[in-house]
């Protein structure tokens, strides 16, 4: 019985031992490996990447070329472009027209518009009986051309007088007698030359004055046209410091005949751009300094106590030689008040009518002598740069009555 259990055990222990040594040389064989996946024709071919290490981009601020250091450790220098400089044109320096003449050749101009004047009063005096009726017409006429109540007296006694002498009366006769009447009203003995050479010093001051609307600025800068093509050299002062535009406008007259114009600030003081114009007047060696002032209101007693002002600091350097008065022919009787208040501020020594091709009142110029007693030395006859005349009472009269 003992020996049958030996032999059981043995059995059992021989069994385990052989079991282990397979179990042991399963674990030590290598599996095989396993087949390649087949593709899948189907999947869209896979997006090409950087690689398995590539980061997401990161939003941070770009740097400029200047910023990014170089392979050596240094950093570019930037090389900066010269500025383009626009070349302008060069400014054409314009020749102005003479002035000796001038109102004659524009005699066809004033003619047109003074021509109701001159044929209305030689018709009523061609009539072979001249009654009080008549001269009544005659009077009409002269007061509508705003002769004035006192010339046009003056005129129709006159008249009357050497009418009744001279009996008969051909027409050359009575354009003889009208035109010898009318320029004993407007006067042939008065110094009609703007003033500009002071003796023994330059440059000559010649200040413009007039309300808002006589095209005053524009007059300065025809009258600078006047001087130049008369061999003057000029100086613009703008001393219209209220319009932006005056000193705009005055400095483009001015370049245009090669004058230099002296301004300010947009509503700065009048007197001391005046001021400043004059004393580079001198530096410069300029024969004529010409003041525009602005355009008075007359019923502004502040602004015209300023006009005074600018007047005051101006004659510091020098004596003005000219205050030359601007009027508008076409505004008539309201001229005169004009006149009066602005001879009341400053010494009115001249008158320039402006538009005197644009109205019938040409009488005007007998009116405003008569109340400034300072004689008309200048006329504008159109838009034209060089339609400023010298006033002649000659080829003034010759236009009125024609030939």
């Amino acid at each position: 019985m003992e020996i049958v259990i030996l032999a059981v055990v043995i059995a059992v222990v021989v069994l385990g031992a052989l079991g282990g040594l397979v179990v042991g040389s399963r674990r030590k064989k290598q599996l095989p490996p396993l087949p390649p996946a087949t593709p899948d024709i189907t999947a869209p071919p896979a997006e090409p990447h950087v690689g398995d290490e590539a980061e997401t981009p990161r939003d941070e601020p770009r740097r400029t070329i200047e910023e990014v250091d170089l392979p050596d450790g240094s950093a570019p220098v930037a090389v900066e472009e010269p500025p383009v400089v626009e070349e302008l044109p060069p400014v054409e320096i314009e020749v102005p027209e003479p002035t000796a003449g001038r109102l004659v050749r524009l005699r066809a101009r004033l003619s047109r518009s003074q021509n109701a004047l001159g044929k209305g009063l030689l018709t009523l005096l061609s009539r072979e009986h001249l009654d009080d009726d008549t001269w009544e017409e005659i009077e009409d006429i002269l007061l509508t051309a705003d002769v004035g109540v006192q010339p046009t007296q003056e005129l129709v006694d006159g008249l009357r007088e050497r009418v009744k002498v001279l009996g008969t009366r051909t027409p050359a006769e009575l354009r003889g007698l009208l035109r010898e009447e009318l320029l004993k009203l407007i006067g042939t003995d008065m110094d009609r030359t703007v003033r500009t050479e002071p003796e023994g010093r330059k440059p000559g001051i010649v200040m413009v004055v007039g309300v808002n609307g006589t095209g005053k600025t524009t007059t300065t800068g025809k009258l600078a046209r006047v001087l130049v093509a008369d061999g003057n050299t000029v100086v613009l002062g703008a001393a219209d410091t209220f319009r932006a535009a005056a000193a705009d406008q005055l400095q483009t007259w001015g370049e245009r005949v090669g004058a230099h114009t002296v301004r300010g600030p947009e509503g700065g003081d009048p007197a001391s751009v005046a001021f400043d114009a004059v004393k580079e007047g001198k530096e410069l060696g300029s024969d004529v300094v010409l003041i525009d002032t602005a355009g008075r209101l007359h019923t502004k007693t502040g602004l015209m106590d300023e006009l005074g002002k600018v007047k005051r600091v101006v004659e510091k350097h020098a004596p003005l030689d000219e205050v030359l008065l601007v009027l508008d022919a076409t505004t008539g009787q309201n001229g005169l008040v004009q006149a009066r208040v602005f001879a009341e501020v400053v010494d009115i020594t001249g008158i320039v009518l402006t538009k005197l091709d644009g109205t019938a009142k040409g009488g005007i110029v007998v009116a405003v002598q008569r109340e400034l007693g300072v004689p008309v030395k200048l006329v504008g006859l159109g838009e034209g740069a060089d339609d400023l005349a010298p006033f002649e009472p000659e080829a003034f009269v010759d236009a009125l009555i024609g030939e």
